[in-house]
């Protein structure tokens, strides 16, 4: 709740700047949302997404397929040691390879300010707070020390592997065992401390007459998006055009501005094609590194990273180490429940896995620990990854909650029903609507849950054993503040709708489309849904599985802004003269009061009588309350079905059923895709997925895609997602995120059916066939 709150108070902060810069451009507007209840049956269509023809055609253009007269192309320079100086460099041999144009270094780059830091600025910021090539020092192997500028890609790369860097090394940290011996702090996110304590719940975990404790481990893991991170930018006198591939449009326009010290009018980054973000597609070093060779330059630049590059100096999923306790009675009622453990980051960036989020909200329990702790080391800053904390938290806290029903005997399902929490557990909140227990019900029957056996090793096909396995998924509903959106209304019944969100191929474009849709009363075909421009009203960050809410609840408040325009000009000859606007909603292309359909008037001729070919409004959400009453989060019950090679122990996943309680559904196939592909993701952090690093100098050695395991085709089986679809009443339309809640608990309920399979437990990640022989 707390982290919740602060959320709302950073992004007040953020329209605090905007109504600030243009105080005549925003307007506010909000009362309850009739979308909520409303039967339009576009609403939850399942519309095919409206950007995949241009996908498809090879008309999409991404970041680095803009092409400046002009244009050069980048290349970085990667250190090769964890921490220290750079206490030489030779760049003679660059400077006079074939095409090059530049090469930059902290010998020579423009004056720049430290970025600011993800998660602590209310516009957000980059993934450390480390200054960019302004003195020698190295922080992590990797990091960035030199960019070569030259005519093509590959003069590029040829150039910045001729040039020669001597280091004067010192002593870093590279191991969580180093780490540890250097001490640990209690870790924060989002200005509070990741720490909550009710009752004596070690005392009550001692007196327990049924126990398990524990201690599970997740390793690191890299982004992988198939769009390799890329910017291209240039400089148009004392303005910064840049093409980037970001969730975060006014993020990247606000840290660069900071960085180089210009107003942030003077930065347009536009964005309308991510191919996959996940967390990871933020400000990095070399969207810096771009700009200021490009201003020393005087071209434009294009840098795209190598998938090396992407691992090397763009962060990913921390490691960590978990223990979950948990205390009962015979009947399997919690007394305690415990979930503390370790985070590994940097002391320069403010992102742990706050993995504690599952447990403060899924179980009763009368006494409470929990608690995630910080070491730190010598590499790359983290970031955040598809449910961060979340998904790392439920496969320790969903796996425990596994073992401690096969101590007691007791089916997991029903264990889970048996600490199913009345409120809040930690904030005593009511809860907005939840409805797990529902969702377990559907799923347990979609599934054949019946089939299972209570004890491992039960069944065997072949060479093969099978087990089921399930774990509960949550997710906290967030609507960050700086949701703005901006109304253009045509004499001809066509609508604008502009706000600075991001499609990252999720289908927002094609959702909002619907929702403005039914919203303005107007079929789909009138309606045009623009995103993803530094330039457009609002400051939306497409993360934390909140971008639909804050979109949604600006464009309502956009409407209500519109509605009241229009009955100012309907005039005194209009059906809807004397009319208020919360007695008025849209309808067939117009407005007519609420409880009388007859009383209505079409946009095209409240237009017509007023002389105007168009009218434009721009307002803002009103601030979020909801969390503030309100214990707000989407669930859902994970399914699997999971076999061990007896001869082998090899793993495969065979069967995923998800089932899901996440408010409405605004179309059933974006939705579909984003659930299925949350637990296709979770399929492969619990059987794949792992960042190595070399203990000796810090160095990833498993930078690339081929010895970075990721499912292919033939890892991933049939994959059901089903939902309640039962409205939030205190959300924008009744709908909560879909984007994030897939991945969590997928991870547990693999590992619980591996185990169902037979009879190992693993509790550390990935769970490769090693660890089952």
């Amino acid at each position: 709740m707390k982290i919740v709150q602060n959320i709302q108070k950073a992004g007040q902060a953020i329209m605090q700047k905007a109504v600030a810069l243009a105080p005549d451009r925003y307007v506010t507007g909000g009362k309850p949302d009739p979308l909520a209840s409303s039967d339009d049956p576009l609403i939850g269509a399942p519309v095919s997404r409206l950007d995949g023809p241009v996908k498809v055609r090879g008309e999409a253009r991404y970041a680095a397929e803009f092409a400046p007269a002009g244009m050069v192309h980048g290349a970085l320079v990667y250190s090769t040691v964890a921490k220290g100086r750079i206490a030489a460099i030779d760049v003679a041999g660059a400077e006079a390879a074939p095409g090059v144009v530049l090469v930059m270094s902290h010998l020579n780059a423009p004056k720049m300010q430290p970025p600011p830091l993800l998660m602590r600025e209310p516009l957000g910021g980059s993934g450390d707070a480390l200054p960019v090539f302004q003195d020698d020092r190295v922080h992590w192997n990797g990091q960035p020390v030199a960019v070569v500028l030259a005519e093509t890609r590959e003069q590029a790369d040829h150039a910045a592997s001729l040039v020669r860097v001597r280091y004067a090394a010192e002593d870093g940290v590279t191991s969580m065992e180093a780490a540890r011996a250097a001490g640990a702090t209690v870790a924060g996110f989002m200005g509070e401390p990741l720490q909550d304590i009710v009752g004596d719940a070690e005392a009550a975990l001692a007196s327990a007459g049924e126990r398990v404790d524990l201690v599970y481990r997740t390793p690191r893991q890299n982004h992988h998006a198939i769009e390799l991170h890329a910017v291209t930018v240039a400089w148009e006198g004392d303005v910064l055009r840049v093409h980037d591939s970001t969730q975060g449009v006014v993020n990247a326009a606000f840290t660069l501005a900071q960085v180089f010290g210009i107003a942030q009018e003077q930065v347009r980054v536009t964005s309308p094609f991510v191919g996959g973000g996940f967390g990871g597609k933020l400000v990095w070093r070399h969207h810096l590194l771009a700009a200021a060779a490009s201003k020393l330059s005087g071209r434009p630049v294009r840098i795209m990273l190598s998938r090396e590059g992407v691992c090397r100096a763009v962060g990913g999923r921390t490691t960590t180490e978990q223990r979950v306790a948990i205390g009962a009675d015979r009947d399997g009622r919690f007394v305690s429940l415990i979930h503390t453990g370790v985070a590994v980051m940097t002391e320069y960036n403010a992102m742990p896995e706050p993995f504690i989020h599952n447990a403060r909200v899924l179980y009763a329990a009368p006494a409470m620990k929990l608690e995630v702790q910080k070491v730190t080391m010598n590499m790359v800053a983290n970031v955040p990854m598809r449910a961060p904390g979340e998904s790392v938290g439920s496969f320790a806290l969903e796996s425990a909650v596994d073992e401690l029903a096969d101590q007691l005997g007791i089916d997991p399902i029903v264990l889970r029903r048996r600490n199913e929490p009345v409120q809040d557990p930690i904030e005593g909140t009511p809860f907005s609507s939840r409805h797990l227990i529902e969702a377990y019900r559907a799923g347990a029957q979609a599934f054949g849950w019946q089939e299972r056996h209570t004890k491992p090793r039960m069944r065997q096909e072949g060479e093969w054993l099978v087990g089921l396995g399930c774990a509960s998924a949550v997710f906290p509903y967030y609507r960050m503040e700086g949701g703005a959106a901006r109304i253009v209304l045509s004499r001809d019944g066509h609508a604008r709708v502009s706000v600075g969100a991001h499609e990252m191929g999720m289908g927002t474009a094609t959702a909002q489309t619907q929702l403005c849709a039914v919203r303005l009363g107007l079929p789909m075909e009138k309606v045009s849904f623009g995103y993803g421009d530094s330039a457009l009203p609002g400051a939306v960050l497409a993360g934390g599985s909140q971008q639909t809410a804050v979109v949604a609840a600006a464009v309502k408040a956009a409407h209500a802004a519109l509605c009241a325009e229009l009955l100012k000009l309907a005039g005194r000859d209009s059906p809807l003269a004397g009319l208020k606007l919360e007695q008025v909603r849209s309808r067939d292309g117009g407005l007519c009061k609420v409880d009388d359909a007859e009383r209505w008037e079409s946009y095209a001729d409240i237009l017509a009588r007023a002389g105007r070919d168009e009218v434009e409004v721009t307002a803002k959400a009103p601030p979020s309350q909801e969390s503030e009453h309100w214990s707000m989060h989407s669930y859902g019950a994970i399914f699997c079905e999971a076999r061990v090679n007896v001869v082998t122990g090899e793993p495969r996943v065979t069967r995923l059923l998800g089932s899901f309680d996440v408010g409405r559904i605004l179309n059933a196939k974006t939705a579909a895709s984003q659930l299925r592909g949350g637990m296709i993701m979770g399929l492969g952090a619990a059987l794949m997925e792992e960042t190595h690093l070399d203990e000796r100098n810090g160095r990833v050695v498993n930078a690339s895609l081929a010895e970075y395991h990721v499912p292919a085709h033939l890892d991933v089986p049939e994959v059901e997602v089903m939902w309640l679809d039962i409205p939030d009443p205190h959300a924008p339309a009744g709908m909560r995120g879909v984007g994030e809640i897939g991945i969590t608990g997928t991870m547990a309920a693999i590992a619980n059916a591996i185990y169902n399979a037979c009879g190992k437990r693993v509790r550390e990640l990935p769970i490769t066939l090693d660890k089952l022989m």
